[in-house]
């Protein structure tokens, strides 16, 4: 695996394939200064588990394990009426009870792409995506030290880079080739996720699971097979990099805590 994908990759998933990720009424989950109301039950569970845990402090002290973050999270999640299970899974044997380290090397650059798709004016349109990405930003700058010159937001907003199938792999490129050994990245996608027929043969159940992008009509959806090719498999070695997929389906075979 360290051949084909030389970074250290994990991936948080808001629930199972056969889940779908909840577009919720977030006040329940107490976040400070939320951008909304409405967002991803999955994002809005993990801030609060962070913010918790951190009080706020600009630092990277949260103590907690991969496996007391991910049953927070679903704790939470259970609280307030959702079902689903968030989900891990990683590039490399991880040791659930070690403590979450968003930031490894605090002297390394953080870079951050975040995109949020609430697919304005279409069939199936949403109405938290974009408050997703306002509070993840919130977090990344204020508690974990991200320079908003190097992060790269997307949203159907009107006021942001519009989340096309180009422009995302173009971030995921741009991501990829700024990033040096003893950098982070956190990448977070909130929309609409999806299934297509595998074209390779590489999935056990026959289905690549996708990231639909505003465009997806014309351009297609964004395969997992694309997010190795552009994101995950280029990303060089040294890098760490948590990605956060609050979509239904998940983007990557994982294993549940």
């Amino acid at each position: 695996v360290a051949e084909s994908i030389p970074a250290e990759v994990r991936m948080i998933s808001g629930c199972h394939d056969v889940q779908t990720s909840a577009d919720a009424n977030i006040t329940a989950f107490e976040l400070p200064d939320p951008a909304g109301r409405r967002g991803g039950a999955c994002t809005a569970a993990l801030l609060q588990v962070l913010y918790d845990e951190t009080n706020g402090a600009q630092d990277n002290s949260a103590d907690m394990s991969w496996v007391e973050v991910l049953r927070a999270m679903r704790e939470n999640l259970a609280a307030k009426g959702y079902s689903q299970v968030p989900q891990l899974s990683s590039s490399r044997i991880i040791d659930v009870n070690e403590k979450m380290d968003i930031v490894k090397d605090p002297e390394g650059t953080k870079r951050a792409v975040l995109i949020g798709i609430n697919y304005v004016g279409q069939q199936g349109e949403l109405s938290g995506c974009h408050n997703d990405v306002k509070n993840i930003n919130s977090y990344l700058q204020e508690v974990l030290g991200f320079e908003r010159e190097n992060m790269k937001v997307l949203m159907d907003d009107g006021m942001h880079e519009e989340p096309t199938f180009e422009n995302i792999v173009r971030a995921f490129k741009w991501v990829v080739k700024e990033s040096a050994p003893g950098d982070t990245v956190w990448i977070h996608y909130s929309g609409h996720g999806g299934r297509l027929e595998d074209q390779d043969g590489d999935e056990d159940d026959g289905y690549d699971e996708t990231l639909i992008p505003i465009d997806f009509q014309s351009e297609g959806q964004i395969r997992d097979d694309d997010l190795l090719k552009y994101l995950v498999q280029p990303m060089c070695e040294g890098v760490t990099m948590t990605c956060l997929m609050d979509c239904c389906h998940r983007c990557v075979r994982e294993s549940s805590v």
